[in-house]
């Protein structure tokens, strides 16, 4: 493994202690006196009219504080949940979907929907009283297929009699259909990429508590000020000052948690309306029914190439599963973050996307690790390797031929986004000698002898990152007692934001790491975006190192007036301002000593310039037994272009993971519905595989620091979502390299032992 590094000083990680030793701020570890439990009356049914409902008995069940229907909060003045208002249907009519209420009004639309919130004493009585709670179902048809949906087989909305709430189109169709009528060489494939559950270890949490004037809310969430904005505007209907955000460490997030869902909003109103603490924390059985999924996105795909194997045109159609109710970014991933990347590292000349909204009777759909971007990056490796296959230039060759080159940076792509920088056929080339392309012809046939197919599958991937959040603010506090303080908005929740804000500042200021705190997760003391989209180091990190010199700007007038020397006069380096040419000084901490209050504090915004796209090269080598379908990978090669790595470390770890939940879904993972009644076939970890360790081999991951962004001042490029991005077509391209000579030229994801087995038996017979 690569170990070198240009930037930073790759400390360890600096929260690992706190939290192995189990002095994690959870919301599930604080302890409260006399806090009040709230669980959920939830729907069985995908679909169906209340026509009923008596509470009467819950009420006065043992312990039980309150109970609340959608009217409770109606008479408190809360309604139905906007959503973005930016996209439209096909004849330019609004978006086109249900009312989301935070508890069901007339109806309810998917399994798990919430109908009744019970306040208790105890979670126990809670859920005793929950049993009390009758609940009169008139039963609907149900529909979650997004074909049968938008062919009307049921109607969800009267807006939208197809059940398309939006659509949008991007490029230009008489120039691709010109592309495909002059090709040598046209593959098209039908692409689904399934439905996800996030599944972070802490599930959803949230603690509200009354505090004077305002509410106090401890939750785990990975954007703590669009928490504060949502709740103070959708529930309180008051100014944001009257909430109070507080998010300690959080047991991931993966995009789930960058959402506000109903149960947050009601345990805030609960709160405010009792004026007494309640939490709500959810079960797992909770996490899988009504925690928003991820993908689920089915595309018919095509791509043209001349006789040479050069791209001429691209065509792709999408469905997107919206499931039962639009969540504020529901439509903006499908319909914009995702096209962003979908000519990949290729000059696609050409090109037209049809996207379209599918509302379902399924929990509803927003960001997951990637959001939006896997899917198009799936899309386009997959036809790639397609058409290597069927022109038989050979996947790494074809790729050659199309690849953006360095010279033509900044590129604009035909979907008009700008790629600052990179290096694609390096970052191949580097990899297929990382990987032994050599050896791999040897290892193949080694396979064959013991009757394994062996495959490999190439991914060229580039990700898109800043989320549009391009600004941050920071504030950073040098006191006289040896202490760096500062604080970021952005918010960690696993990727080791604490370890990399706290290297930058201690590089910047010349100082122990040690001395540094990092402090995050709360609205009254600083308010920014949050962390998602890749956006934490990219930008947020940025901000701390401009943080960083701004407090040395502020602070040398006041060491020139403790030297008694002029402004010009004095340097800054190593923890210390001196007179230049002497040996007379001032330390940080002795001139912030000196300072009314023994501080020195700034605060200090900043916003880089646009996007980052990191880039790079994934080699996989995957075996399997046509017998079984039973698959394994045996070599994983990445070397991954992130500019700049503050601490590689972390960033390593970062490309671990990704890769890990990538192939989460290409072998393992499928949220699945049954599709007669809506019911939620996997609603447990007994129905829905995870990816274990066992799974992987070592990882040969090489981070390459010879591109450095030119969009920020740091030169780094956001990672945390480029292992998900690449894994996925990787692993799936290799598994189409060992079974194309048997005849089989698709899988569906996720390819399965079983699945594997039936293509076989397909092509065979």
């Amino acid at each position: 493994m690569n170990t070198m590094t240009r930037f930073g000083r790759n400390i360890r990680r600096v929260e690992d202690e706190r939290l192995i030793t189990g002095r994690g701020r959870y919301v599930g570890n604080i302890a409260t006196d006399g806090v009040a439990e709230l669980v959920f009356v939830r729907s069985p049914h995908a679909h169906a009219e209340i026509t009923g409902l008596d509470v009467s008995a819950a009420r006065t069940a043992p312990g039980v504080i309150a109970v609340y229907t959608v009217e409770d909060l109606e008479e408190a003045g809360i309604g139905a949940i906007g959503t973005i208002p930016m996209f439209k249907r096909a004849d330019g009519s609004d978006i086109a979907a249900p009312p989301r209420f935070l508890l069901a009004k007339g109806r309810v639309r998917h399994v798990g929907e919430p109908v009744v919130a019970i306040v208790a004493q105890t979670k126990a009585q809670a859920l005793d009283a929950a049993e009390l709670v009758v609940v009169d179902y008139d039963t609907l048809p149900a529909v979650v297929d997004m074909e049968a949906a938008i062919a009307g087989a049921v109607v969800l909305c009267p807006a939208a009699p197809d059940n398309i709430g939006a659509e949008i189109v991007h490029g230009d169709a008489a120039a691709v259909d010109a592309a495909f009528a002059a090709a040598a060489h046209v593959v098209s494939l039908d692409i689904m990429n399934q439905r996800l559950v996030a599944n972070a270890m802490e599930p959803r949490s949230i603690l509200a508590m009354p505090e004077k004037d305002r509410i106090a809310v401890y939750n785990a969430s990975q954007a703590p000020t669009l928490v504060q904005d949502f709740l103070s505007q959708s529930v309180l209907m008051e100014p944001a000052e009257a909430i109070h955000v507080v998010v300690g460490d959080i047991g991931g997030g993966f995009g789930m948690k960058a959402s506000v869902h109903n149960e947050e909003a009601v345990t805030v109103f609960a709160a405010r309306k009792l004026g007494q603490a309640v939490r709500f924390i959810a079960e797992r059985g909770e996490e899988f029914a009504s925690s928003v999924h991820g993908r689920d996105q089915a595309s018919k795909a095509s791509l043209a190439l001349d006789a040479q194997g050069k791209i001429l045109g691209l065509r792709v159609d999408t469905l997107a599963n919206l499931g039962a109710y639009i969540m504020p970014v529901g439509l903006l991933i499908p319909f914009v973050l995702g096209p962003k990347i979908l000519p990949g590292t290729y000059h696609v000349p050409s090109i037209h996307v049809r996207i379209r909204g599918v509302l379902t009777n399924t929990m509803s759909t927003a960001a997951y690790r990637g959001a939006g971007r896997p899917e198009s990056l799936y899309i386009i490796e997959r036809l790639m390797d397609a058409a290597a296959a069927k022109s038989g230039i050979g996947a790494a060759e074809i790729r050659r031929r199309n690849f953006i080159q360095p010279a033509a940076m900044p590129a604009t792509t035909i979907m008009g986004e700008v790629y600052d920088c990179g290096n694609f056929p390096y970052f191949l080339e580097q990899a297929l000698a990382r990987a032994d392309d050599a050896g791999f012809a040897a290892r193949r046939a080694e396979a064959e002898a013991r009757g394994k197919k062996l495959g490999r599958g190439i991914t060229s991937y580039v990700e898109w990152t800043g989320a549009y959040a391009f600004t941050e603010t920071v504030d950073v506090t040098v006191t006289g007692d040896h202490r760096v303080i500062v604080h970021s908005a952005t918010q960690a929740m696993g990727q080791g934001l604490e370890t990399a804000y706290t290297q930058l500042i201690a590089d910047r200021l010349g100082v122990d790491p040690m001395l540094v705190s990092v402090v995050q997760g709360d609205t009254d003391i600083v308010m920014g975006p949050g962390s998602y989209g890749s956006r934490s180091a990219f930008v947020g990190g940025s901000a701390v190192a401009h943080g960083a010199d701004t407090w040395v700007e502020t602070a040398l007038p006041l060491a020139a007036e403790a030297l008694e020397a002029a402004n010009a006069d004095i340097v800054f380096g190593q923890g210390a301002f001196t007179i230049s040419g002497t040996d007379r000084g001032i330390g940080i901490f002795d001139l912030a000593g000196k300072q009314a209050g023994g501080q020195i504090a700034i605060k200090a915004t900043h916003t880089v310039e646009n996007s980052s796209w990191p880039n790079g090269c994934h080699i996989a080598e995957v075996e399997i037994d046509p017998d079984t379908g039973v698959s394994d990978i045996k070599r994983y090669t990445t070397v991954d272009d992130v500019g700049n790595a503050i601490n590689q470390m972390l960033v390593e770890g970062q490309i671990h993971g990704g890769i890990a939940q990538g192939t989460g879904q290409a072998l393992h993972e499928i949220c699945r519905y049954d599709s007669e009644g809506g019911q939620l076939v996997t609603g447990s970890f007994m129905d829905y595989q995870m990816p274990r360790a066992a799974d992987f081999p070592s990882f040969d991951v090489t981070i390459d620091q010879s591109v450095p962004c030119t969009t920020n001042m740091l030169g780094v490029k956001g990672c945390g979502e480029s292992g998900t991005v690449a894994a996925t077509p990787t692993i799936i391209n290799a598994m189409l390299d060992a079974l194309r000579p048997l005849g089989v030229s698709d899988l569906p994801m996720p390819a399965t032992p079983f699945a594997v087995w039936e293509a076989v038996q397909a092509a065979r017979a």
